[in-house]
């Protein structure tokens, strides 16, 4: 029985282990061409046809004309701008909010989850967002794409669960030392809760980073395009010719691919360099609302 039992278990993780590699080449593999492509010769890259293993013929002239392009710098600028911003701002009010709703005195407490979580399945819609937005003086402003969207629904309930679980002695010995709510929160709750305020960050980041939606709607200044608008308008309007110029109308079909390509790696790369730094907590802190709701 035990080497029927041992069989069993060896061809399961094979079949396990076989299943994850070919789920991990699936899924990294469209990078991995991206990457191959904006590091190959535009002619020989349209000539090619399947797969790509391996740059065809190296080049950086891609890399060249996208970090030369003005509208790119201005995009990661404008980008930067959100991302930092607007996670300090996700933060501090998503803090506030989780602190607020995790504490057991709070009157009417089950009633204000019940009204939190309601905006998860109706919202009012685009049209009146966009004449708030107008009504307050954000339109066209970067922080039109931060003020409105300071709490995540989803992200308040994960950090109030992770606060919940946080005992309550904690919370009475420092008030009985005289420490106000904002002390408890700043100095007591949010330090012993880093791995979850780490996973807020990391989904607040990417979610900033890659935000392109609200921004075409609310910004129309050209100045202020992030870069995922920026991105956006090379991809679907094909508009590379400003890092083409001096080319022929052929070579500029051909260098436009291998431009797409190297914008997707320039906007794609630095928002994955956060993740081994917050890879510690990752793991402990989405777990969080599996394990108390």
């Amino acid at each position: 029985m035990k080497t029927e039992s041992g069989m069993f278990d060896r061809i399961f993780n094979i079949m396990n282990y076989t299943f994850l590699i070919a789920l991990v080449v699936i899924t990294l593999y469209p990078l991995l061409y991206v990457l191959f492509a904006s590091l190959s010769d535009s002619s020989q890259l349209l000539a090619n046809k399947g797969l790509l293993w391996k740059p065809v013929g190296f080049s950086l002239d891609a890399y060249k004309s996208v970090l030369a392009n003005p509208g790119i710098a201005i995009g990661f600028r404008n980008t930067l701008f959100i991302v930092v911003f607007g996670v300090i701002v996700n933060l501090f009010m998503t803090a506030l909010g989780a602190y607020v709703l995790s504490r057991k005195n709070v009157m009417w407490n089950k009633v204000f989850m019940f009204l939190i979580v309601f905006t998860m399945f109706f919202g009012g819609g685009l049209i009146p967002l966009y004449l708030m937005v107008r009504g307050v003086g954000l339109l066209d402003s970067l922080w039109s794409t931060i003020l409105p969207f300071a709490i995540s629904t989803f992200n308040l309930i994960i950090m109030r669960t992770s606060f919940m679980g946080i005992p309550d002695s904690l919370e009475e010995s420092a008030k009985i030392d005289g420490a106000n709510h904002f002390t408890i929160l700043f100095r007591i709750i949010i330090p012993l809760s880093m791995p979850v305020i780490a996973v807020m960050i990391l989904y607040y980041a990417v979610d900033k980073w890659n935000g392109w939606f609200y921004a075409s709607v609310f910004i129309k200044s050209r100045e202020l395009f992030p870069l995922q608008l920026v991105l956006r308008e090379i991809l679907i309007a094909n508009s590379t010719e400003s890092m083409s110029a001096g080319a022929s109308a052929a070579d500029r079909f051909q260098i436009g691919e291998t431009i797409k390509y190297a914008t997707i790696m320039v906007a794609t790369v630095p928002i994955l360099c956060i993740y081994p730094f917050l890879q510690r907590y990752f793991v402990k802190g989405v777990m969080v609302g599996s394990l108390k709701g």
